[in-house]
C-alpha cells in the first residue's frame, strides 16, 4: 500500500466550508464488481486506511449488492466516512424515494446519510419531473427535515444543458456530480459549460468517469490512467470519483492521491492539446451519445426500450431477489 503518511488533500464541500472530504471518492459500482464481498471489503478497508474519506454509491447497483457491501465494509468505520447514496426515482412520485430512501440506510447499516442525490438525471423532462408537486424535491427536503440526510444533490452523465436545467430548477443544491476528464473538454463539456456555475453558486462540483467510466481511453493508449486521474483532480472540483475494483487498482490510484498537487496550466493543456483529435466524435464518452450507459431504472420510468446488452439490464433480468424494488420486475 503507498505511504499513508502523505495524506490525500481534504478539500471543502462546497459553500459549507466547515465540511471537508477527500479529493479522491471511491466510486460505488466498481465496488460490486470486485471478486467477492471479502474483496469489496478489503477495498473499502484499504482505502479509508489509505485517507478516502468520500465513499459513492446508488440504490440501484448491481440490485442492492454494492450497497450492502459497503455497508458490511463501513461496520465500526462510520464515522470516518462522508457515506453518499443515489435515490432512483427518475420521475416516479417522492414517496417512493422516501421508500428507497429506507432500503438504502438498511443496506449501508447507518441512520443517515452525509450526501443523497438524484441519480442519473439525462432526459430532457427530468428537470420539471423532481420539481412538481409530489416530485423528489419534496422527498429530499422531508429527508433533510427528518435528520436522515445532511445534503442534497443530482448526478448526470449526458448533457450539460440538462445540468444546468436541473440548476435552474429553484431547488438549493448542494451539490452536482458529472463526468470529467480530459476529453470532455473537447466534446459536450461538462468542465466548460456547468463547472464554472457551480464554482460561482459555491455547489460542491463532484467529477466522475476520470477514465471514461470503462477506461477505453486508457486500454486504447490515448492517455494514460495517471494522466486521466491527475487532470480530473486538477479540476476546481471538491473530490473526483473514480472506480476500484482490486486492490492494485486501489493502490495506484492513492499513490497518486497521497500528496497530491495540480497539474499546471500547461501541463493541463498538453493533456488537452493530446486527446483533440481523438476527443472530437465522442468516441471515448459512450455515455454522453448512447443508451449504453443509461440506467435501466430510469428509462424504464420514462418507457424507453432498454439495452439487452449492459450489465444493469442482464441482472435485472436475472434477478427477482432485489427488495428494494416496489414495483413488477421486466422480464425477458
Amino acid at each position: 500500500m503507498p505511504d499513508s503518511s502523505a495524506a490525500i488533500p481534504l478539500r471543502p464541500f462546497g459553500k459549507h466550508a466547515d465540511v471537508k472530504i477527500s479529493a479522491l471518492g471511491l466510486g460505488g459500482h466498481h465496488i460490486g464488481q470486485a471478486a467477492d464481498q471479502k474483496t469489496a471489503i478489503n477495498i473499502v478497508h484499504g482505502a479509508v486506511d489509505g485517507g478516502v474519506t468520500f465513499f459513492d454509491n446508488c440504490w440501484e447497483y448491481h440490485r442492492g449488492k454494492t450497497e450492502a457491501w459497503m455497508g458490511a465494509a463501513l461496520k465500526g468505520k462510520r464515522d470516518k466516512v462522508f457515506l453518499m447514496t443515489k435515490v432512483c426515482t427518475h420521475g416516479r412520485d417522492g414517496s417512493l424515494a422516501m421508500q428507497m430512501l429506507e432500503q438504502s440506510l438498511t443496506r449501508l447499516q447507518t441512520d443517515h446519510l452525509d450526501l443523497w442525490q438524484i441519480h442519473g438525471v439525462v432526459f430532457e423532462n427530468d428537470p420539471e419531473l423532481f420539481i412538481r408537486p409530489g416530485g423528489a424535491a419534496e422527498a429530499l427536503r422531508k429527508a433533510q427535515e427528518q435528520g436522515k440526510v445532511r445534503f442534497v444533490g443530482f448526478t448526470g452523465h449526458k448533457r450539460p444543458d440538462i445540468h444546468l436545467a436541473m440548476l435552474n430548477v429553484g431547488f438549493p443544491w448542494d451539490s452536482v456530480q458529472m463526468p470529467l476528464n480530459p476529453f470532455d473538454s473537447h466534446f459536450l463539456s461538462f468542465e466548460r459549460l456547468v463547472l464554472p456555475e457551480l464554482n460561482k453558486r459555491g455547489v460542491a462540483a463532484l467529477g466522475m468517469k476520470p477514465i471514461g467510466g470503462n477506461g477505453d481511453m486508457v486500454k486504447k493508449g490515448a492517455v494514460t490512467a495517471e494522466q486521466a486521474l491527475r487532470y480530473a483532480m486538477s479540476l476546481p472540483v471538491t473530490t473526483t470519483i473514480t472506480g476500484m475494483e482490486t486492490m492494485d487498482v486501489l493502490r495506484q490510484n492513492l499513490k497518486i492521491a497521497q500528496g497530491f498537487t495540480p497539474l499546471s496550466d500547461a501541463e493541463m493543456q498538453a493533456i488537452r492539446d493530446q486527446v483533440k483529435q481523438p476527443a472530437g466524435d465522442g468516441r471515448f464518452e459512450p455515455y454522453k451519445t448512447s443508451l449504453k450507459f443509461d440506467n435501466p431504472e430510469a428509462r424504464l420510468a420514462h418507457d424507453y426500450p432498454l439495452d439487452d446488452q449492459s450489465v444493469e439490464v442482464k441482472e435485472m433480468l436475472k434477478a427477482t431477489e432485489n427488495e428494494g424494488h416496489p414495483w413488477p420486475q421486466v422480464s425477458a
